[in-house]
């Protein structure tokens, strides 16, 4: 007898659930793109406990007619696909076929469907892969699925869940990304009864945002636009005073679906070089439109990664239109306003730069006026960190219950106000004093400036010295006494080979004998007395690198390093003429907003604001 045999339907159909359904925030995650690519206008979204117990997806896209709502729950059953060329041409966000059945197979699932308008659907129920009935019954257009139970029949795969916070936590993260991708199909999302996030459906991705992380990131937000022969951007990315601890506040869409893909998320924080401080990342909101021939959606079961065919292209694409609306913004932060104990009827105005409007090629401002006690109104009850666990994605869920009826006052579905942001230069500033030798005050029309005197002359030696270090070897001086450097023996080893490394940043270092390496000659730009530090912390770099070393990167370490000992540090007190110089110094920087370790250079107060303070205005 032979030992292979053709394994049972229904086991067969338990390990392919092992595949596609991982989680309840995989189930969500098939169903609601199942919604999404009907048609659906409006996605409900109901959760129990997490998704363990209830996970209920009800849409008005196009349903099922009696004979497919029997078929999709047969494996590789799908009608996103027909030949073998379509999967070189997916622009659906499901087409395996898997999903359902594999759903079904572990859990107690019902499906009412309809494809028609006459109030008659289909309702299947299936139990651990068994269907258990199939009958009419009264239904409006669209399909109403339930989930109960999940991994009721696999004890083995139930006590492998996180608590239920966890299970919550990544089921409306993925809801928030589809939100974000889709912002012309209005979400709603309630675990028990809770309700966590409403959107408005009116194309609108800047006010979808403002639902998810909050209306003062959604203020923060920058609008980006771009097209290339390959490649069309459109999308928002936050200004570099609003970042978060990791990458989990950046979301990235190919035609509609969202993606992970490290080298995108690398494109966007490069973008932002050194206005970010060191372990920060920005909020990024990209959608990415390209010719289906151009990406391969087909690399893993859960369709969350995908090969593209012209991957650098696309990367420097990103980085460069990131770049350009970075450069064209003055980006000095505004200090927030002061706290009080009575909340004040403040009117305030919240100006959202958006995208079009799906169908609409404009571009378009929208102006939102509200009283900041009308607006708290609508907040529910805050939740611990513990609760919601630490995702960036979490912590604006205090603004996620907004109500629906309440955003649509907010923020109009039209306006007549078209004008796009405005490009401005870094402003004039006209020094008044110093504060404890650190602080450069200074002011204009527009209102009060502090100014970090150290972090504006680090900024500026930065600049130079990332310029000169660009052509080293024509400006060395050899040493008449030259500097010895000690290392330990693998160090040394290492050391050895990278040599040539010193050579291309103007460092001519020589192996002497031992563990000892001497200097013959370095820049003569280099501060003085603080050469041998910079060669030390150089080579540190250097051998803390465990892939090939990046000159470009280590022209610009060695610039970072140079510019920080040679700058005015804090209780150094400055006349007014070189304050004055410092200043103008700063405005012709290529970036006057952030040290090249991404600490603000400056931050503002406006005259109203000032005004506010000393109750001049109410």
């Amino acid at each position: 007898m032979g030992r292979i045999h053709v394994l049972d339907e229904h086991i067969a159909n338990q390990i392919a659930a092992g595949e596609v359904v991982e989680r309840p925030s995989s189930v969500v995650k098939e169903l609601v793109e199942n919604s999404i690519d009907a048609g659906s206008t409006s996605i409900d979204v109901y959760l129990e406990e997490g998704g363990m117990q209830l996970i209920r997806i009800v849409d008005n896209g196009s349903g099922m007619d009696a004979e497919d709502s029997e078929i999709a729950f047969y494996r590789h059953a799908t009608s996103k696909i027909t030949a073998g060329k379509d999967l070189f041409q997916i622009r659906s966000l499901g087409f395996r076929g898997e999903a359902l059945p594999s759903i079904a197979a572990v859990a107690k699932v019902s499906c009412l469907t309809s494809s028609s308008g006459d109030g008659l659907g289909r309702k299947i129920v299936i139990e651990g892969g068994t269907v258990q009935s199939f009958a009419e019954e009264a239904s409006i257009r669209g399909t109403d699925i339930q989930v109960r139970d999940l991994f009721y029949n696999t004890p083995a795969r139930l006590k492998y869940m996180k608590t239920i916070q966890t299970e919550l936590g990544n089921a409306s993260d993925y809801i928030y990304r589809l939100a974000l991708a889709h912002p012309g199909i209005a979400f709603s999302l309630r675990h028990n009864d809770n309700v966590l996030l409403q959107t408005l459906g009116n194309g609108d991705v800047q006010q979808v945002i403002a639902a998810i992380y909050g209306i003062s990131a959604a203020k923060s937000m920058l609008p980006v636009q771009g097209t290339s022969l390959d490649y069309s951007l459109s999308g928002f990315v936050s200004r570099p005073e609003i970042t978060r601890a990791n990458r989990t506040a950046i979301s990235t869409f190919i035609n509609g679906r969202y993606i992970r893909n490290p080298s995108l998320g690398y494109a966007i924080v490069n973008a932002y070089h050194t206005l970010l401080p060191i372990h920060r990342f920005p909020v990024a909101v990209l959608s990415i439109e390209m010719d289906a021939s151009l990406v391969d959606v087909n690399v893993h079961p859960s369709k969350l990664e995908v090969r593209f065919s012209k991957e650098a292209e696309l990367i420097q694409f990103i980085t460069d239109e990131i770049k350009k609306v970075l450069n064209e913004t003055v980006l000095i932060p505004v200090l927030p306003k002061p706290p009080s104990a009575k909340q004040p009827m403040i009117q305030e105005q919240l100006e959202l730069y958006r995208t079009a409007p799906i169908g609409d090629k404009s571009k378009n401002s929208v102006q939102v006026n509200t009283t900041r006690q009308e607006w708290n109104k609508t907040l529910p009850v805050q939740r611990s960190n513990s609760e919601w666990g630490n995702k960036p994605e979490t912590e604006a869920r205090s603004q996620a219950g907004l109500s629906y009826e309440h955003m649509k006052q907010l923020i109009p579905q039209e306006s007549n106000h078209n004008e796009a942001p405005s490009k401005r230069q870094f402003p004039k500033l006209h020094p008044i004093g110093q504060m404890h030798g650190t602080y450069i005050i200074a002011q204009n029309e527009d209102g009060l400036f502090l100014i970090d005197q150290h972090a504006a002359h680090e900024r500026i030696n930065y600049e130079y010295y990332y310029e000169v270090f660009g052509n080293p070897a024509q400006v060395s001086q050899d040493l008449l006494i030259p500097i010895h450097l000690e290392f330990t023996p693998s160090e040394t080893e290492s050391l050895k080979g990278k040599l040539i490394l010193f050579e291309q940043a103007g460092v001519f270092l020589e192996y002497f004998g031992g563990n000892t390496f001497t200097v013959r000659s370095y820049p003569h730009w280099f501060p003085v007395s603080q050469e041998k530090e910079i060669i030390e912390e150089m080579a540190e770099w250097i051998l803390s690198e465990k892939k090939s070393v990046d000159i470009a990167k280590l022209r610009e370490k060695a610039a970072i390093l140079c510019s920080c000992k040679a700058s005015i540090k804090a209780n150094d007190n400055q006349s007014l003429a070189e304050i004055e110089s410092l200043l103008d110094r700063l405005m012709n920087s290529k970036n006057p907003y952030t040290c090249p370790h991404g600490r603000p250079i400056v931050v503002s107060f406006s005259t109203y604001e000032l005004e506010k303070m000393f109750k001049r205005v109410m």
